[in-house]
């Protein structure tokens, strides 16, 4: 069993005696008065310690969050949101239910990535997991110390469009932090193949799930990430460079006061950042004052007419368009930081 079991049990303790909440917030210098934070509790049903999460594709309303996490019994469990008037989630609905026998030994990364495959890190035994839409056990299942990623891998997450190394595989390990690169190709049967691995930098604190911040967000300047370190009870910021990695010379306090944050998730519809922790109460936090991101493009939609030339004008035209609307939302956002 992981020592990060045993160190979740003490510091549970140690913050909080017998009760209550395991973490008391405190924004980044550089971030402080830009964020605020809402602790939406424990999930009713969800059996601890806590893994990563991420959002239902298709479902804004409905998050997909790991139980019993790091053990032979974990699950990918199923769980609804409620929302207010301007679309934050204030809680959960229901009671979460198992997505079949998905998430042996889930950890902080649980992300949807092509094709709509669930990927699932799987800690400690080094390995990643995939489920294909409909599934209800891990489709494929990759051995990543083959592939020489240190034990054991923790987390992964795609670089999203718009960002410098778009559709890139990022993997990272606990608690040495090793930070990767998959290459990755279609298998033919719906998951892919992991061709190889590169190992791009090392990061500290412990790192868990991570997400990609747009660089107009308040405080960030720069395309970013924001990384749960598990180990450091911190949420950290690091610019990303050409390729999608961390800078680690970059790094700064997002967060600061926490006890196991695990998991991270971005909210499709209002870009709130999303946390679960392993130990620490064993609760999902919220964090308001992002951007929302872009609405998902409509696989279902096919232009008329669905020529080659004009579909290459149209792309060409989509992204100038983005990059032109990200400047200048960029713009707007640092004037108002400014002022």
């Amino acid at each position: 069993m992981r020592n990060k079991l045993f160190m979740a049990i003490f510091l549970l303790l140690v913050s909080i005696g017998i009760h209550g909440k395991a973490f008391a917030i405190a924004f980044g210098t550089d971030f402080a008065g830009k964020y605020t934070d809402l602790d939406l509790g424990s999930v009713p049903g969800l059996p601890t310690s806590y893994g990563g999460l991420t959002f239902k594709p298709g479902d804004p309303n409905t998050i997909w969050i790991g139980g019993n996490a790091n053990t032979a019994n974990g699950r990918i469990y199923e769980i609804g949101v409620t929302r207010n008037a301007t679309n934050h989630i204030t809680g959960f609905s229901g009671t979460a239910t198992s997505i079949g026998n998905v998430g042996e030994y889930n950890d902080g990364g649980v992300t949807v990535g092509p094709g709509g495959v669930l990927f699932t890190s799987r800690w400690p035994v080094n390995e990643l997991g995939q489920t294909k839409p409909g599934d209800t056990d891990e489709s494929k299942i990759i051995d990543l110390a083959a592939l020489g990623v240190a034990g054991s891998h923790a987390a992964i997450n795609f670089v999203p469009a718009g960002f410098d190394g778009a559709g890139q595989m990022k993997l990272v390990s606990w608690s040495g932090g090793q930070w990767y690169t998959g290459n990755f190709s279609q298998d033919g049967s719906g998951t892919f193949d992991l061709l190889s691995v590169t190992q791009e930098t090392t990061i500290g604190g412990g790192p868990e799930g991570f997400v990609y911040i747009d660089g107009i967000n308040l405080g960030f300047t720069v395309d970013s990430l924001l990384v749960a370190e598990w180990s450091a009870g911190n949420v950290a910021a690091y610019a990303i460079d050409s390729n999608g990695d961390p800078i680690v010379s970059s790094r700064r306090d997002f967060i600061t006061g926490l006890s196991g944050a695990e998991g991270a998730a971005i909210d499709p519809l209002t870009g709130d950042f999303l946390f679960s922790t392993f130990g620490g109460g064993n609760h999902v936090v919220a964090i308001q004052g992002f951007v929302p991101p872009p609405p998902p493009p409509n696989p279902g939609v096919v232009p008329e007419p669905a020529t080659l030339l004009l579909l290459c004008i149209g792309l060409a035209g989509v992204i100038f368009r983005v990059k032109r609307d990200r400047s200048s939302s960029r713009l707007f956002y640092q004037r108002a930081e400014a002022s």
